[in-house]
């Protein structure tokens, strides 16, 4: 029974993670704390292996989702680069405070964070374009297959500050930052969706290894359960990738926004039982 749970969840989060851009994280982490904790069918798991195991399974999901999206030059390399100066030394610090936190504490923060950006990528498009942060020099044109054209922009001092912070929060909560990177691509530097899913699996592989350090020198990782994951994130993550090419931004930007609402209000639900 618990190799087709672990098969399952890997496959899911995969697919729904590459398709968003998000890794597949904010789905591992809860669903193996439910599984373990909860229902008591992985034995092993407590909040900190599951965000330490989470971290490792990112690694083979970013990889096999970034070398997709570098095939169709849905990647913007050059600012990933950028965003990385940031993210890597925050999944580091994150990585190790994350065994201060106890079950009704993660549901509970981790639940409110979903839910608000859920909110603002709702309102996405009525939040006018913050102008210190979209300087002419940075900007860049992008269209993509459906014949839209976009046009955004990276200041690099605004973008390693911010990804510093999003490095942490993916470090604390196992979630390879993608969760935060994405929309903030999105609503900070107005990147075309697709290219913020993209570009933020390409992150999501980099901040995944150097928080993967962390909990493994913390002993948060549970190897037999990331064996199984690894596997099936491998193909639900190139599965992902193909169903993302064929989809509306405005579709992929949907899909981000009501996956994070729904696992919001499960969390925060979860959080009065914990």
């Amino acid at each position: 029974m618990s190799i087709i749970i672990l098969l399952l969840v890997g496959f899911l989060s995969a697919v729904i993670g590459s398709i968003v851009g998000i890794g597949g994280g904010i789905i591992i982490v809860p669903t193996l704390i439910y599984f373990g904790v909860t229902l008591d069918v992985l034995h092993g798991i407590t909040p900190q292996t599951a965000i330490g195991t989470s971290s490792i399974i990112l690694i083979v999901t970013g990889l096999t989702s970034s070398l997709g999206y570098l095939k169709q030059k849905q990647v913007d390399v050059k600012n990933g680069m950028i965003f990385l100066i940031g993210i890597i030394p925050g999944a580091l610090i994150g990585a190790y405070l994350s065994q201060f936190l106890t079950l009704h504490s993660f549901n509970r923060y981790f639940g409110i964070f979903l839910i608000f950006v859920s909110i603002l990528l709702m309102i996405r498009h009525k939040i006018p374009p913050i102008q210190a942060f979209q300087q002419e020099r940075y900007m860049k044109s992008f269209t993509d297959a459906h014949g839209e054209t976009y046009r955004y922009g990276v200041v690099p001092s605004v973008a390693v500050v911010l990804s510093f912070l999003i490095g942490l929060t993916s470090g604390l909560f196992g979630i390879g930052g993608g969760a935060l990177m994405t929309p903030l691509m999105l609503l900070v530097f107005r990147f075309p969706p697709h290219v913020a899913v993209g570009t933020s699996m390409m992150m999501i592989f980099f901040s995944s290894i150097t928080g993967s350090v962390g909990h493994i020198i913390l002993g948060h990782v549970v190897w037999g359960y990331s064996l199984i994951l690894i596997v099936a994130s491998w193909i639900g993550a190139k599965l992902g990738v193909r169903i993302n090419r064929s989809v509306k931004s405005d579709t992929v930007v949907l899909i981000l926004r009501m996956v994070m609402l729904v696992l919001g209000i499960y969390l925060i639900t979860r959080s009065f039982f914990s």
